[in-house]
């Protein structure tokens, strides 16, 4: 299993491009992001997307709006993804791009009417992750909606190994990067900080959807 050790290799050229390569053969990722999706309004006019890689999440939340020029703010760290997102949406002038490392506190972005993950805040550390949370919170507006698309941990390690299996790895091969933590205790931690309508909606082994909205 993983640990909550604070090794991140997402700065690497060479491990980002290992995993655009195999990002589209997810197993029901497609499946999670149209669960996703169910939750985002179509009315929604400021979105931020947290680790927002390639910014294939953001892209999927964008064509779904009513208003095709809603303001985005695309947030990554690692300089190969941030030449990704930029690519994507060359000419777009609805999406910033931010860079910016989720270790540390969110700089000042304003208030959004829908803050998404997907696949991004596991590689926090655990602390890390509820400070997070607590901070998408005071980003929102009332009635925001926060949906993380995440990789959570098995209760065991012989279903941890099977997951592994499921997507072309093995726990000496796995990202050391990953930081799992059960699904239970970040439903908790996000009704603690007062998100409402709290659960997951979609789960498939160690892929989940987690939503809740800020009342």
């Amino acid at each position: 299993m993983t640990t909550n050790i604070p090794v991140n290799l997402w700065t690497s050229t060479g491990h980002v491009r290992d995993y655009l390569a195999r990002a589209d053969s997810i197993p029901h990722r497609t499946e999670g992001e149209s669960a996703l999706l169910e939750f985002i309004p179509k009315t929604v006019r400021r979105i931020l997307d947290l680790g927002t890689g390639n910014g294939r999440p953001l892209a999927l939340v964008k064509s779904g709006l009513a208003a095709a020029g809603a303001e985005s703010v695309a947030v990554d760290f690692s300089p190969t993804m941030l030449e990704a997102v930029a690519k994507r949406f060359a000419g777009d002038s609805s999406v910033a791009i931010a860079t910016h490392n989720l270790d540390q506190p969110l700089p000042a972005l304003g208030k959004f009417d829908a803050i998404v993950s997907s696949f991004a805040i596991h590689h926090l550390v655990h602390d890390r992750k509820r400070e997070l949370y607590a901070e998408i919170y005071d980003l929102l507006n009332s009635g925001g909606m926060f949906c993380n698309l995440e990789h959570v941990a098995s209760p065991t390690p012989r279903l941890h190994e099977e997951f592994l299996h499921h997507i072309g790895y093995t726990v000496e091969t796995e990202d050391p990067s990953n930081k799992l933590l059960d699904l239970e205790t970040q439903l908790q931690w996000l009704r603690e900080i007062g998100f409402a309508d709290v659960d997951c909606h979609w789960k498939w082994r160690e892929l989940a959807l987690l939503v809740g909205i800020r009342s």
